[in-house]
């Protein structure tokens, strides 16, 4: 297929990925020193780990002889005191830089040079005790990317409060439009704590453009959802979505702090993660034991509506999108159409959306 053709289907709804992205991968604390673990990301199986060093690295977890997984092998040291992976067939043994350090196999009259053979080797950062994986669109790709992995407002008290995840059967952006989409709460999360969809309102919103996505401009609490009743005071909430799947709530009451961000990994063309970590150094998180709960419910009211979804998206069928509830997901397409093109073309990506007020019911 012709590169700008892979590059159009890449653009398009429902189909591809975005390459040349930092993608969540797992909290920095369940990385463990010598431990080796397995992620898929994007359709690649991603062996990550750390070293006695106390560096994550991650490569390609297929062994390049027979195709063994590598993380089913263990993790060594090479003479000079650096980390190195060793298959569990055959025991070759690969770098953190995915260089080939020994084939136990060959004999001393063999000539082999064994540092030519290797995997791919992807870029990894840890910041606000995340770890994120940068997948290029290039697979011999092995410099550095060009920025680092993003960081987000109200990171405080410490680690997440409140961690959660699963996996919601469907492609990437299906998910991503989920998660923004302003309407279907009265209708899928209706209960007793969160909205009734016979107490709907009339919602205006501000939006604006920010890196590589939008934020919905600091406003009110929403009167419908009691979960805010326990912040207590006057919450006020930002929102904001920035490529290629990360959505959070900044909150702000008072002195404190409350910051529940959602991470969108794709695994393949049929399955996403949906991470969610919640940060607050506001005391109602001394009781979190309770609200956690409510939270994991939450997510699974979408994981169920995802699966009812799949029985009508089975037969292909035209969606229709309106202003301004839609708007969001809207511009999400733009922003992935541009994402795409402006690597395509080599040219600094040229944010689409523009700074304006939204309305709708729910």
């Amino acid at each position: 297929m012709p590169a700008d053709d892979t590059a159009a289907r890449a653009a398009r709804f429902g189909e591809g990925f975005l390459f040349d992205a930092w993608y969540y991968v797992a909290l920095s604390r369940a990385v463990k020193t010598g431990k080796l673990k397995r992620y898929e990301i994007l359709g690649e199986p991603v062996l990550i780990s750390r070293g006695q060093d106390g560096q994550v690295f991650a490569i390609r977890d297929v062994c390049p002889h027979r195709a063994a997984p590598l993380s089913g092998g263990k993790l060594t040291r090479e003479a000079d005191g650096k980390p190195s992976v060793e298959c569990p067939y055959h025991g070759w043994r690969f770098g953190s830089d995915g260089v080939c350090a020994a084939i136990p196999s060959m004999t001393s009259d063999q000539s082999l040079e064994v540092s030519r053979i290797r995997v791919r080797r992807y870029p990894v950062a840890e910041s606000q005790g995340m770890v994120f994986v940068w997948i290029s669109k290039d697979p011999r790709f092995d410099g550095e990317p060009p920025a680092p992995p993003p960081t987000f407002p109200g990171v405080v008290g410490g680690g997440p409060k409140i961690v959660d995840s699963m996996v919601f059967e469907t492609h990437m952006d299906h998910a991503v439009v989920g998660l923004m989409d302003p309407t279907h709460a009265p209708y899928v999360h209706e209960a007793w704590w969160a909205r009734s969809s016979k107490r709907q309102s009339e919602k205006t919103k501000v939006f604006a453009p920010s890196p590589e996505g939008f934020v919905m401009r600091r406003h009110g609490r929403s009167k419908a959802n009691r979960l805010y009743d326990i912040l207590g005071g006057a919450p006020e909430i930002e929102i904001t979505f920035r490529l290629p799947g990360y959505r959070w709530e900044h909150i702000q009451v008072g002195k404190h702090q409350v910051l529940a961000l959602t991470c969108l990994t794709p695994l393949s063309p049929t399955a996403t993660r949906i991470s969610q970590l919640i940060w607050s150094d506001h005391p109602v998180m001394m009781f979190r034991a309770l609200i956690a709960p409510f939270a994991r419910e939450f997510l699974r009211q979408d994981g169920r509506m995802v699966n009812l979804q799949n029985e009508g998206l089975k037969y292909d069928p035209a969606l229709i999108w309106i202003d301004d509830a839609d708007t969001q997901a809207k511009w999400y397409q733009q922003l992935k159409r541009e994402w795409t093109a402006s690597r395509a073309e080599g040219r600094p990506f040229v944010n689409p959306v523009k700074e304006t007020t939204l309305k709708w019911r729910s």
